[in-house]
Formats: C-alpha cells, sequence, structure tokens
C-alpha cells in the first residue's frame, strides 16, 4: 500500500510565489511591441558584423601603401636617380653604401663620395649646388630614408649579405628607380616570411649585389643546398628581432 505525503510547508510556499509570479506576468501590461524582439536580434547581429567590418578595414589600411609606403616614391633634397647610376653607370652597390657587408648599417655615403665624380661631371650643374655647398661647408645632405625600421626592430645588413640574400630580394629593382621608393612592406609577416623559407629567397654570394639576378627554375633545390652550405637557421624567436 502506498501513502501519500503531505507536501511540506517550504514546497506549498514555493508553489505559492510561482503561481503569484505567473499571475503578475499574466497580467502585466504589454510594454515593448512584439517587434521589438526581432529588432533586438537584428541589432545584435547587426553589431557583431559592424565590428567584424571595421576590423577588416583596419587590417587592410595598416597594409596599404597609405601605411607601408610600398611603391610611393620619396622625394630628396638633391635630383638623385638610382637609375641613371646603378644601371645607366654601372656604379657598384657598395661604392656608396660602404659598410653593407661589415656592419648593420648600409650607410649613407657622404658629400665627397658624390665630388669624387662630380667635381669633373656636371661640376657646374645648377641643380647640384647643394652638393657643392655641403662640401664646402662639410654639412652633410639631409637625405629622406625610404627604409626605416622601427627601433624596437633590430636588423644588421652584413648577416643578411653573408648568408646571400640579395639587394633586391629586400629593395626590389633599384636600377630601375629614378625616385628611391620602398618595394616590399618591411612588416613583420613579411620578415618571417623570409625566416621561415630562406630556400625561397637566398641566392649565391657572389650574385648578392647583381640586380639583374633572377633565380633560376630550380631554386627551391639550389636553396635548400645554399642554406645547408651557409648554416642558415630558421630565426622565428622574437628576442632575434627584438632585442
Amino acid at each position: 500500500m502506498q501513502f501519500k505525503t503531505r507536501p511540506t510547508l517550504e514546497k506549498r510556499l514555493r508553489g505559492t510565489w510561482y503561481a503569484a509570479v505567473e499571475s503578475f506576468v499574466r497580467d502585466m501590461p504589454q510594454i515593448f511591441h512584439r517587434s521589438a524582439n526581432t529588432i533586438a536580434r537584428v541589432s545584435i547581429f547587426g553589431a557583431l558584423f559592424f565590428i567584424a567590418g571595421l576590423l577588416y578595414l583596419a587590417y587592410q589600411i595598416d597594409r596599404s601603401p597609405w601605411v607601408t609606403q610600398v611603391n610611393v616614391a620619396r622625394e630628396q633634397p638633391i635630383q638623385f636617380s638610382h637609375e641613371r647610376h646603378v644601371a645607366g653607370n654601372g656604379i657598384d652597390c657598395r661604392y656608396c653604401h660602404t659598410t653593407v657587408e661589415t656592419s648593420g648599417f648600409a650607410g649613407i655615403p657622404p658629400t665627397k663620395t658624390c665630388m669624387n665624380c662630380h667635381s669633373q661631371i656636371f661640376a657646374d650643374a645648377p641643380f647640384l649646388e647643394p652638393v657643392r655647398e655641403s662640401f664646402r661647408t662639410d654639412q652633410p645632405i639631409a637625405w629622406t630614408r625610404v627604409h626605416d625600421l622601427p627601433d624596437f626592430a633590430y636588423f644588421d645588413h652584413s648577416i643578411h649579405v653573408a648568408k646571400g640574400v640579395g639587394c633586391s630580394t629586400c629593395h626590389g629593382p633599384v636600377d630601375t628607380m629614378p625616385l628611391m621608393r620602398k618595394a616590399n612592406s618591411l612588416q613583420m609577416e613579411w620578415c618571417l616570411d623570409c625566416h621561415r623559407h630562406p630556400e625561397r629567397y637566398v641566392r649565391p654570394r657572389e650574385e648578392v649585389f647583381n640586380m639583374n639576378y633572377e633565380a633560376p627554375a630550380n631554386q627551391l633545390e639550389l636553396g635548400r643546398r645554399l642554406v645547408a652550405e651557409n648554416r642558415i637557421r630558421r630565426m622565428t624567436d622574437c628576442n632575434a628581432c627584438h632585442r
């Protein structure tokens, strides 16, 4: 035989409270129109898409020439053309950038380097008067830097040259630039691509300063051999560049 237990006082009170709440909710006047639920859902999803759109826009702006200055020619205080000096006159990169093989900084040529030639060639040309003035007063020319890494990023030209990274790999076809411009963004993801896959970019050391060098069809095979011969490490640790 089964006996029904009487509900406890707590259960009776709880049931009474639930009933009172249900009655209050049922009898409460409607404040918002039923469409408010739909509007709220649409607003939430719309806000998510709006935020995602803003993030995508920021991503595109960060990689645009407006930020990276890629292919934006920079005005200089002197009408200097790499195209004329490199391709036209056949001047080697190291003649002007003397420390590119031995220092972290490639070096900016002093005015004396310019005057080695221009004391004889275009010696009285009006557009070269700032060069002659700099030479007379021993005041350096205020060149505008085109490739300028942030101070928190460490970069050494000499080690990259020694491992077989060509000038044009980073700086682009300098011998075709009447006005110097950046060919690559120099952003971290661009650097990491080379650090992770150096075999795609390295070349024989004797070809580093060859502006006409073209990667062969077997670049990956050649690159893997050069990576082994030159003992190139795939340095992707943060402290490799942020010291």
